[in-house]
């Protein structure tokens, strides 16, 4: 299979007619002087080219009437062949770079019209995943990659693509950063990751950052740099392998719980505000009317996490709950309301 970079190079099926009609013309040429003139297949060759391209040589050798007339329809012939094929080529030339520039300004239109989307910086391996799982989610989100190869990898998917450095302010304001929700640095680089969180959070504090983190010591630096939360894949990846061997069923269960969706449940959080009606219930209060949900924690509004919390725990503003539940629950739950009964 071709690299997609090289797709935009392949010709379209009416320019490759126009080069076989060329290609055509110039064989008939050959043959006919060889036989006409009985000339050489080089000598052929030098007075076909010499007599399409119209350049005024003299012949190889003297016509007869034959090879004069013959001539005379290949000079007609080779001119319509050559106009054509430029002609064909001109207009393949200027659709392609029209066509390039209507998809280039299609693509800023839906990106300008974007609120609360993601930015998803670097498009490798990671990125690639985490593309792919938001596409699955139904997440709104822009890609920034400033390698030509991966940007037309990501065009190829559909995906929303900005090419350029996204520590640059300029590039990410091309992406939305002002209006977006969260931003994801999942660069190979480290310091990359860094300048692209700083950059982020100068344009937008209130974007929640995920920074990927290649070394353990860096990532004290990428919280100094207003990362919201700092992943090492090589940590996850290890913790990961171990809980498959110890604890399968229970990797099973995590791995569920990432996938976001089981059947008809969802794994959903919702923060409690001070004009929310959740403020001042208990969580048995919270899942009283639900037809299915399950409370799997708690995020506490001084950070504390509490996972299965007691029915008891009376919900506070800045709160913010982790459910798995249908979400007509969540809906209702998240609303503060009641969720409706079977």
């Amino acid at each position: 299979m071709l690299p997609v970079a090289m797709l935009a190079f392949l010709p379209s099926r009416r320019l490759l007619a126009a080069f076989v009609f060329l290609a055509a013309v110039t064989a008939t040429g050959i043959v006919g002087y060889v036989v006409l003139a009985d000339m050489s297949t080089v000598d052929a060759l030098y007075q076909t080219v010499t007599t399409l391209t119209t350049v005024g040589f003299r012949e190889v050798r003297p016509f007869n009437t034959a090879a004069k007339l013959f001539t005379v329809g290949l000079v007609a012939l080779g001119v319509a062949a050559f106009f054509f094929t430029l002609t064909v080529a001109i207009e393949e030339a200027l659709a392609t770079d029209y066509r390039t520039r209507f998809a280039q300004r299609r693509m800023r239109m839906e990106i300008d019209r974007l609120e609360n989307h993601a930015i998803l910086c670097g498009f490798g391996r990671v990125g690639q995943e985490v593309a792919r799982e938001f596409r699955e989610r139904g997440v709104p989100f822009v890609i920034i990659e400033n390698n030509p190869q991966q940007v037309e990898l990501a065009r190829s998917f559909g995906y929303l693509v900005v090419e350029g450095d996204a520590a640059d302010e300029r590039v990410l304001n091309r992406a939305g950063i002002a209006r977006a929700r969260t931003l994801l640095a999942a660069s190979d680089s480290d310091a990359g990751n860094t300048y692209i969180t700083l950059t982020a959070k100068a344009i937008n504090p209130n974007c929640y950052v995920v920074a990927r983190v290649g070394y353990p010591h860096n990532e004290e630096k990428l919280k100094l740099a207003g990362a919201d939360r700092v992943l090492s894949l090589y940590t996850l990846g290890g913790r990961r392998m171990v809980l498959s061997a110890l604890q399968p069923l229970a990797a099973d269960f995590m791995d569920t719980l990432a996938a976001g969706r089981h059947g008809d449940l969802v794994l959903a959080e919702f923060e409690v505000s001070a004009g929310n009606p959740l403020a001042g219930r208990t969580c048995s209060e919270l899942l009283a009317n639900t037809r299915n949900a399950t409370l799997l924690g708690i995020r506490t509004h001084d950070g504390e996490l509490v996972v299965g919390p007691r029915g008891d725990y009376i919900l506070s503003p800045g709160d913010i709950v982790i459910v798995l539940a249908e979400e007509r629950d969540i809906a209702a739950m998240s609303s503060g309301g009641v969720a409706p009964t079977a």
